[in-house]
C-alpha cells in the first residue's frame, strides 16, 4: 500500500509546517461616494491552531503506520 505511506507522510509533514509557518490573511474595506472610491487593504498572517496541527501529525503517523502494516 503505497499511497497509504504517501498520504501518511503528506499529512505529517503538513501538521508539522502549520506549527512553523503563517497563513497571510488580506481582507479590503472601501466605501464608493459618487464617482470617489476610499479603500483601506489590511494583511496580517497568523499561524493555524495548535488542535490542528496536532491532528494533522497523529492523522499522519496513524496513516503511515496502517501503510507500513499492510506493505
Amino acid at each position: 500500500m503505497r499511497g497509504l505511506t504517501t498520504v501518511g507522510v503528506i499529512l505529517l509533514v503538513l501538521g508539522i509546517l502549520s506549527f512553523i509557518v503563517p497563513v497571510p490573511q488580506r481582507e479590503e474595506h472601501s466605501m464608493k461616494i459618487g464617482d470617489a472610491k476610499i479603500g483601506l487593504q489590511t494583511e496580517s498572517s497568523q499561524k493555524l491552531p495548535p488542535a490542528v496541527g496536532v491532528v494533522l501529525v497523529v492523522a499522519g503517523a496513524v496513516v503511515l503506520t496502517v501503510g507500513a502494516r499492510k506493505s
